[in-house]
């Protein structure tokens, strides 16, 4: 099952917004075949193994999710290994996708092959956290992104950011990049550093560029305006914004989500609705303090990759990643659980963190 998880690794990026899986054939304890969904709308882990088996007849199949029962952009995965002979399938979690949701499982067992669910189920979850958050809530999984020195700091006392991370860190980010929905920024970001926000080089999905505009737009000429037509930008506008002004973006090629409200935290969770109404799964996190703030405030950040570079700014005015009020008591903080650590270059750091959840 180790062994499955891993190969289901490799379609991140690639299958959302259906879920990494992967499968092992095995028969005498050797492994005959293994494979994984590798693309959206292309076959599924259990089909590209069994045809690296050729004979899986009398085989065990280890699989990370429930073989999927119903005819989508693909046939039955659970015919798939009724039709091949297996005789057992290890499974690591259910797949609660109410197409699925224990079918699989049941026509299994129907078949005469023996099932067992919940092997390394904590493992499987983990790895498919977006795909079953947005089947539980609807919205996409979020990832809030930054860079900063030992003591904290995203900037020097005078503004200056570049480069706090390593060269290896930089292109761990522009990997990441390249394999979410969306990279989400506010009005300060767009202001401050004129981003492009695409990755470099590109990445297996193109993020759309998502810019929270509560009081104002960015220019015609802004970069992320400017290559609209090439890169998709979404504004998500409130209500204060001037419709004339946001319809000549849209006439240069911006789309527009208009919120009912200007409060930054209501627009976050109306426009996380919009977004996983998109198929999107994976939203990155890349504004500044305030945008930060603000979904934290929202409780709308699953999970942290935070590049630690080997510098120290010191200086009371240099900024942090989060702004805002804050909390007032060590209590009500947000509660973190260290899921990676990485070593990137010779001395930068990457963590990453899922929230946990409040009892």
């Amino acid at each position: 099952m180790r062994l499955a998880l891993g190969l289901a690794e490799q379609g991140r990026g690639s299958v959302e917004p259906n879920p990494m899986v992967g499968c092992v054939i095995v028969r005498d304890n050797q492994v005959i075949g293994q494979g994984y969904h590798q693309r959206f709308g292309g076959p599924h882990a259990e089909v590209h193994a069994l045809r690296d088996a050729g004979d899986a007849r009398g085989a065990t199949a280890y699989v990370t999710l429930e073989p999927c029962c119903h005819h989508g952009k693909t046939p039955p995965c659970s015919d798939a290994l009724i039709s091949a002979g297996v005789r057992r399938v290890v499974v690591a979690m259910a797949d609660p996708f109410e197409q699925v949701d224990g079918g699989g499982l049941a026509q299994l067992n129907r078949a005469g092959i023996e099932t067992r669910v919940g092997v390394l189920e904590h493992e499987a979850r983990e790895l498919n956290a977006a795909y079953l958050k947005r089947l539980q809530t609807g919205r996409p999984f979020t990832i809030a992104k930054w860079a900063m020195t030992v003591d904290g700091r995203i900037a020097t006392s005078t503004g200056q950011s570049q480069w706090i991370s390593s060269e290896a860190s930089r292109a761990d980010v522009h990997a990441l990049r390249g394999r979410v929905d969306a990279i989400a920024v506010g009005m300060g970001t767009v202001i401050a550093d004129d981003p492009m926000l695409t990755a470099r080089p590109p990445g297996v999905r193109t993020a759309t560029r998502v810019v929270f505009c509560a009081h104002r737009l960015p220019t015609a000429r802004s970069r992320l305006i400017q290559s609209a037509s090439e890169v998709p930008v979404l504004l998500i506008v409130s209500p204060e914004i001037d419709a004339s002004e946001v319809a000549k973006l849209e006439q240069l090629g911006a789309s527009v989500y208009r919120c009912t409200s200007s409060n930054l935290v209501h627009m976050i969770h109306q426009s996380l609705d919009f977004l996983g109404s998109q198929s999107m799964t994976n939203v990155m996190i890349e504004g500044g303090g305030e945008l930060m703030a603000s979904f934290l405030t929202a409780d709308a950040i699953d999970q942290y990759e935070v590049y630690v570079g080997a510098k120290v700014f010191g200086g009371r005015g240099a900024l942090g990643p989060v702004a805002g009020d804050g909390f007032a008591s060590v209590a009500d903080a947000a509660a973190l659980q260290l899921v990676r650590l990485q070593r990137l270059g010779d001395n930068d750091v990457k963590l990453v963190y899922r929230r946990m959840q409040r009892d």
